[in-house]
């Protein structure tokens, strides 16, 4: 059986989120989206509140599986029997990024790393974008799933 994590903090989930989720269930028996608790980072929405859009988004699909945990990802990955980490790449920026840390993990635990390019409608979105926008009162819904609302 192919089981993936895909690791985040997902504060919240985007529709470039939900478009990798959606296209990664067709690659793996099972995606676990993990939400990763780092208690240095100050988030907008809770973890619990993190954790019910994307089970609410993806409430259809029995091979997504929502956690949470803490530490490093390929820790929890050792612990969990995982053995491939699953990421989107927006840009160029984001494969350097990744890159690195998909070697590092390598070197950590027998561990290894699928990239999947965003789809081009929606590589402009980041979380960050996201907040920004709902902090100035902006029309957010466009850029998330319906199962994201802000109170």
């Amino acid at each position: 059986m192919k089981r993936a994590i895909f690791p985040g903090s997902f504060d919240p989930l985007t529709l470039g989120h939900y478009d990798i989720i959606s296209r990664g269930v067709t690659l793996f028996d099972e995606l676990i989206v993990a939400i990763g608790i780092n208690a240095d980072k100050k988030y907008m929405f809770s973890l619990e509140e993190r954790k019910a859009f994307i089970e609410e988004a993806f409430a259809h699909e029995p091979k997504v599986k929502v956690v949470t945990y803490e530490g490093l990802t390929v820790d929890f990955c050792k612990e969990i029997g995982v053995d491939f980490i699953f990421r989107g790449l927006r840009n160029p920026a984001d494969f350097e990024f990744e890159k690195a840390i998909a070697h590092t993990n390598r070197d950590l635990a027998p561990i290894e790393t699928v990239f999947l390019l965003t789809a081009a409608d929606t590589s402009y979105i980041s979380s960050s974008i996201v907040r920004d926008v709902i902090r100035n009162n902006g029309d957010y819904t466009k850029l998330v799933p319906d199962s994201v609302r802000v109170k």
